[in-house]
């Protein structure tokens, strides 16, 4: 019977421990993208337009190094090339592919954040106060970016979370999204929980990172990658269903 409890304990426990990497995300509606009178407003993230997201959860912080290395001991694959300025464990992993990025979430119990939802979590969901970047107008309050960082990647969670207590989602690294990327999918997008078109030039990157000017750091800039490519500049967050 003792044994039986102290399995039971230690099952909440590492459960416990687990959840306090997510954050949950209620749902809502927001505004997504932007309009050619904003600033920084590319034609691909136009127009704005109204988008209901049901609630879910999505990690606190971008996957790190130390993480991504303990997936691939137990599935026997190769760690990724190491980058110029070295593997550190708190760091966020990169020179993965989209592909990495959805074997990684999978093995997880998890998925890559759909962009709308990316995009909601970024801007704050319902506790929103309308920046410019993730959790602040000052992108020095919660970003690394190619004016700061130093040319290098740094821990995750070092800066300023936003309002929904997310680290690292301006700057530091870009991060992959489930969705594939179409140039004008914002003229014709589903308002309900959109998931990307079927088909697209390549996959959606979202956030920017330590090597790009923090003017593309911005809660509705995008970015499109083969979803192939592999860079020092790109890694990913991992998001699951509400049950």
């Amino acid at each position: 019977m003792r044994k039986n409890s102290l399995f039971v304990l230690l099952l909440v426990f590492a459960y416990t421990l687990a959840a306090q990497n997510f954050v949950r995300v209620e749902g809502g509606y927001f505004q997504m993208g932007c309009n050619s009178t904003d600033k920084d407003c590319y034609p691909d993230e136009q127009p704005s337009h109204k988008v209901k997201i049901n609630t879910f959860e999505i990690g606190k912080y971008e996957v790190t190094v130390k993480e991504y290395r303990e997936f691939c001991k137990a599935t026997g694959r190769t760690m990724p090339r190491e980058p110029q300025f070295g593997w550190q464990d708190n760091y966020p992993i990169v020179n993965v592919s989209w592909q990495d990025a959805f074997d990684y979430a999978k093995w997880k119990g998890c998925r890559l954040p759909t962009e709308a939802e990316w995009e909601y979590a970024a801007k704050g969901g319902k506790k929103s106060k309308g920046y410019i970047y993730s959790g602040s107008d000052d992108y020095e309050q919660v970003a690394w970016c190619y004016e700061n960082s130093e040319k290098t990647l740094h821990p995750v969670g070092e800066k300023q979370p936003n309002e929904l207590g997310l680290y690292d989602m301006s700057g530091n690294a870009w991060e992959w999204c489930a969705d594939n990327y179409e140039i004008f999918y914002y003229e014709t997008s589903p308002s309900d929980n959109p998931k990307g078109p079927k088909q697209g030039l390549g996959k959606v990157n979202r956030g920017g990172c330590f090597a790009f000017d923090h003017s593309l750091l911005n809660v509705h800039h995008r970015r499109c990658s083969d979803a192939e490519s592999i860079g020092t500049g790109t890694g990913f967050r991992i998001a699951r269903d509400v049950k």
